[in-house]
């Protein structure tokens, strides 16, 4: 039984950071002001047919602090890889030149740097949400075993460390949060 307890156990922390893992990535999506090539991470372009993702088939590059340049292996890829940007919606018009494309990061307003640390709420919300639900189906499955003879002290010993990996986790995701939105708030 002991086994099946710290299986269920090594699980519960395993997904708790894929969760963590995830917020992380979401977080360096929304921008801060500095030109991030992560930024356009996920963007899709449809390259002969398959959408693949923009980093496949351009070179992205920061130049400063506000521009980021893509410049494609093949020229008849900068209307597509254009077209994704723009439909995407973050925020920025991209620049075609004929050889690359540059994205301008226009400064950010207070209003704008507002909305952005609600996004990031949002985010690491989910986030919690999701390392609750793993909470929760750790500790069911403890009370499954439980109740095929487990024993009681045996099965709060096991709840209280699900706890605790649950109680660690979300403190991970305040504190992702509040680096975030200092990094937002920094003018």
């Amino acid at each position: 039984m002991n086994e099946e307890v710290s299986l269920i156990l090594d699980d519960a922390q395993d997904s708790m950071k894929k969760a963590i893992g995830h917020l992380e990535s979401e977080l360096t999506k929304i921008r801060a002001g500095k030109a991030n090539p992560s930024m356009i991470d996920g963007l899709t372009v449809d390259y002969y047919g398959s959408p693949t993702q923009i980093s496949q088939v351009a070179n992205i590059s920061v130049l400063d602090a506000r521009t980021i340049s893509i410049q494609p292996w093949e020229k008849n890829m900068l209307s597509p890889i254009e077209r994704s940007i723009l439909m995407a919606n973050i925020g920025i018009t991209p620049q075609n030149d004929g050889v690359q494309i540059r994205l301008f990061l226009p400064p950010l307003t207070e209003e704008r740097r507002k909305e952005l640390v609600k996004k990031s709420a949002a985010e690491t919300e989910q986030a919690k949400i999701a390392i609750r639900n793993i909470r929760r189906d750790g500790i069911e499955q403890i009370k499954k075993l439980q109740k095929d003879g487990l024993s009681e002290d045996a099965s709060k010993d096991a709840e209280t460390a699900v706890q605790e990996f649950t109680d660690r986790h979300i403190s991970l995701v305040e504190k992702y949060l509040a680096t975030k939105e200092k990094e937002i708030m920094t003018v």
